[in-house]
This record gives C-alpha cells, sequence and structure tokens, in this order.
C-alpha cells in the first residue's frame, strides 16, 4: 500500500514496462448498471431490455427491487417486471440475455435512493427478520434465474429510519446472507459510499469485505446543484486547493480509504457515470470548477430532470448546438459550457483514464452507470454503446506501454 500513495506523491506520469515483471491481472469485470424506468421513456429515450448487448457486461445488475419491513423481497412494478395481466415480462426477457452471452451474470438489485432505509434497518437489527429475507431473497433468485443479490442500501446510519447501530446490523446482514449463498452458488455485491467521511459511518470495511463478492463503489454523484459550488459529477482526483470534505469527493480518495480499511484491490468495483451534473452559473466567464452557482441546469429531453443530463441527450445537443468543450488537468474529466449552462460528464478519454487506473492499480473493475444514459441508437455518430465500447477496449488492452496518469494534487 505504501508503494500506491507515493507513486501519487511523485507528480509523474507512470508508465507500464514491459521489462517490470509484475503478477498476471485477473479478468476486469464490467458491471452494467440498468435503471428499468428507462422503459418508460418515449422515442429516441425509450430503453428496454431489448436494447442491452449482454457482450458488453460480465455481470448486469437489474435494479430496483423493494424490502418489506417483515425481511420479504418485493417487486415494486409487477406490470413491468412481470407478465400478469398483459405485462411487459422483463424478468424473463432478462434472463433471455444469457442465450446471448452464456457467461452473463445476471443480479437482482433491492434498495436504492427511493426504497429508503428503514425497512433496510427494521430487517438487519432483528434476527429473525434477517432469517427471513435471507430465505426470501434465495427463493426469489431462484424462481427468476438471477445469479446473485447486489445490496443498495442508501445508507446505513445516515437516513431517516437509520439508527446509530445500522453499521453493526448490517455487518451481520451481509454475513448471513453470505453464509446461506455460498453453497448455492449465489454471488452476493453492495453498492456503498465511496466517500471516507460517509463510509466510516455506515460500514465496518474489514468484516463485510470478507462477505461480499464485489464492492461496486457509488464513485460518481460526487457533486450536482445541492453541491455550494460547481463541481464535477466523478473526478478521478482531487483540486489542489479543496479542504475539508470537499478533499474526498473524487474516485481516488474513495479507492484509497476503502484500501487502506482492509477490501481487497480485486473486490472493488469503480463506478463510472454514462450522464453528467450540471448547473446554472451565475457568470459564464466565472465557469471553472469551483465557481458559484445558481441551481441546476436546464431538463433534458428525454430524462427531463434539472440538473442531469443523459450522455446521448448531451451528445446529440452538441450535434446541433454551440458547445465550448473545456478539460480539467487535475481532476482528468471533462466539462462542457453554453450560455449559463455548465454539464460535467464523462466522455471516451476520461473514460479510458479511468480504465487504466483500475489496471494500474489491480482493482476489480468498473461498474457503469447507467447504461441507458449511452449512446445506444448510434445517433451521435460513433456507433452503438460508445462509451460502454471504450471501457471495455481500455480494460482490456494489453499492450506494453500503457500509460497512466496521475498528479500531484492527490490527497
Amino acid at each position: 500500500m505504501k508503494i500506491f500513495f507515493s507513486i501519487c506523491a511523485l507528480s509523474v506520469t507512470l508508465v507500464a514496462l514491459a521489462a517490470v515483471e509484475v503478477p498476471p491481472e485477473n479478468q476486469k469485470k464490467v458491471f452494467c448498471v440498468h435503471g428499468k424506468w428507462s422503459a418508460y421513456r418515449k422515442g429516441d429515450g425509450h430503453f428496454g431490455i431489448e436494447q442491452i448487448n449482454p457482450l458488453l457486461c460480465t455481470h448486469l445488475v437489474y435494479t430496483f427491487f423493494g424490502i418489506d419491513a417483515n425481511g420479504e423481497m418485493v417487486i415494486r412494478d409487477p406490470w413491468l417486471d412481470l407478465e400478469e395481466n398483459d405485462g411487459q415480462g422483463n424478468l424473463r426477457k432478462l434472463i433471455r440475455l444469457r442465450e446471448i452471452n452464456p457467461d452473463l451474470r445476471i443480479l437482482a438489485s433491492v434498495g436504492g435512493w427511493i426504497e429508503g432505509s428503514d425497512n433496510f434497518s427494521e430487517v438487519s437489527h432483528d434476527g429473525e427478520k434477517r432469517k427471513a429475507f435471507v430465505r426470501s431473497s434465495i427463493n426469489f433468485l431462484e424462481k427468476y434465474r438471477f445469479d446473485g443479490l447486489d445490496l443498495d442500501w442508501e445508507y446505513p446510519g445516515r437516513r431517516e429510519g437509520s439508527k446509530m447501530s445500522d453499521k453493526e446490523a448490517f455487518t451481520k446482514l451481509v454475513k448471513d446472507l453470505h453464509d446461506a449463498f455460498k453453497s448455492k452458488g449465489l454471488l452476493l455485491t453492495a453498492m456503498v459510499a465511496s466517500e471516507q467521511h460517509n463510509a466510516a459511518i455506515s460500514y465496518d470495511i474489514p468484516q463485510i469485505s470478507k462477505y461480499l463478492d464485489f464492492i461496486k463503489l457509488k464513485t460518481y454523484e460526487l457533486h450536482g446543484f445541492w453541491s455550494p459550488n460547481i463541481g464535477h459529477n466523478s473526478p478521478l482526483y482531487g483540486k489542489s486547493w479543496e479542504k475539508n470534505v470537499d478533499r474526498f469527493l473524487n474516485i481516488h480518495s474513495g479507492v484509497r480509504y476503502w484500501l487502506e480499511s482492509g477490501a481487497p484491490a480485486e473486490k472493488i468495483i469503480v463506478g463510472v457515470p454514462l450522464y453528467g451534473r450540471g448547473f446554472k452559473m451565475v457568470n459564464e466567464e466565472d465557469n471553472v470548477i469551483g465557481s458559484p452557482h445558481l441551481g441546476p441546469s436546464d431538463p433534458a429531453l428525454h430524462t427531463n430532470d434539472a440538473g442531469f443530463i443523459g450522455f446521448n441527450e448531451l451528445c446529440e445537443k452538441q450535434l446541433t448546438e454551440q458547445w465550448e468543450e473545456h478539460w480539467d488537468d487535475e481532476q482528468l474529466v471533462p466539462y462542457t459550457t453554453r450560455g449559463d449552462q455548465w454539464i460535467g460528464y464523462d466522455n471516451e478519454e476520461s473514460l479510458r483514464i479511468k480504465a487504466n487506473y483500475v489496471r494500474r492499480y489491480k482493482l476489480g473493475g468498473i461498474m457503469v452507470g447507467n447504461i441507458e444514459n449511452d449512446d445506444y441508437l448510434g445517433i451521435c455518430g460513433k456507433g452503438l454503446f460508445p462509451l460502454l465500447r471504450e471501457i471495455n477496449r481500455a480494460l482490456e488492452d494489453k499492450s506494453s506501454d500503457q500509460v497512466i496518469k496521475s498528479n500531484k494534487t492527490c490527497p
């Protein structure tokens, strides 16, 4: 671990030389997160199971299912997931993706921001309810032929309905699931907060690392219109002037904290977004990261959420509108501006750098959130799923002269 951080402080470009003997790399995982609500979007914004390319993913995370107060795993959108009452039958369609890629592992994700913390906390603190959830989840996974469960409790100990003892209760829940899943060959993963000041409240990292097959760091949503100043959705490194909590809001800081706390590198999956977070600028000339803002950017055509824009929506805008492109040399990410609009997003170059980062530090892989925000129709002239394809290409590149960028400002 000392090598990891001393290298960062050197402020150099690191080159992997063929003459240097290093341990062989494990195959990097590509976790493709799919938000099923995109099936309700209209026109070119509609994205269903039929649009997924399973050859670009090693794992597909289908979001979300619920957990009730008694420990039962529940379907929150039966019309979309099931076939009864003229439903869309998404669960059946998911399994058919294995006909295209037999190696694809499909995970059912339970939780999410809207699900809240109340039921997770209630179930995790009660031994009988934990047993009920273990039984229910196994029955659910086997019935619908999932390969495993992804826990997305947002977040233990930190929201309405949480308890101070959620950290310990979450550990018990993860252990109970692991013990029951192991003999059945089911995977267990979790989406977790990456930032030190939040993760320290929510997770007993050495313990849950024993029981989880993969730990998916939510290294995006690190800045948005809720932030006091303009910031990038998913910066690789921090800014040199950042202090206090702000210095933890980047990928490198999160990865470092989880590694230092005992998480195995090969289990860590780095989250990258295929969408941008945007702001309305106070002054068009004051457009650098750290500038003040007046709130979220305007809603985009398909997602229609202020302060949020899919890569597909942004690149489509750029076909007909004049946007000024910028690059932050410290954080190694792009942003773009037009009028009073400021969007921090990821493109092929920044995702290639992040993939190289994952390889350099022998992490487990990348989690892509969410695949329906890529250019899945090829409207922007770079083919289908250009960002997801670039991630796969960079993770698989075996050239000996692969360049990994670092900088002097990483904390």
